[in-house]
């Protein structure tokens, strides 16, 4: 079985004196099917830098590190039938410079929006469990 192994962030900001989370919604997926940002780590890449480069390019805003939230392991099949075992290594980043939605030209393909979402709402509107997993430890390593 083929290993991949990613990373991605839970960048975090407070609007209006409440905390939210970016989220992205994937190319060809339907409204409201709402994920964290993440991909494949480049070789000679730390985990920690993917998961920066990987917010920045697919929502627009840089975010600090603060610190690992864990990984989420899963297997899926690719087009042509293979498995594939997938580690995600997620971070905990605070939000800096940047606008959300200001996805770079090359991540239209893989992006088709970026939003601000309520991080307490996060555990519940997000699509995929681990990630699910990963909003609400951030949720609870701010104590928001």
């Amino acid at each position: 079985m083929v290993r991949e192994l990613s990373a991605g962030g839970v960048l975090v900001r407070v609007v209006r004196g409440r905390p939210m989370v970016a989220a992205i919604r994937p190319q060809g997926k339907p409204a409201g099917v709402w994920a964290l940002p993440k991909g494949l780590i480049d070789v000679g890449e730390s985990p920690a830098d993917a998961a920066v480069r990987e917010v920045r390019e697919e929502t627009g805003v840089a975010g600090r590190l603060i610190e690992k939230l864990g990984d989420v392991r899963y297997v899926y099949t690719r087009r042509d039938g293979e498995r594939v075992f997938k580690v995600v290594s997620f971070f905990l980043l605070r939000a800096g410079r940047g606008r959300i939605g200001a996805i770079d030209e090359g991540m239209r393909v893989e992006v088709a929006e970026a939003r601000w979402l309520p991080l307490d709402e996060a555990p519940r509107l997000l699509a995929y469990g681990g990630e699910r997993e990963m909003a609400a430890r951030a949720r609870d390593r701010l104590r928001l």
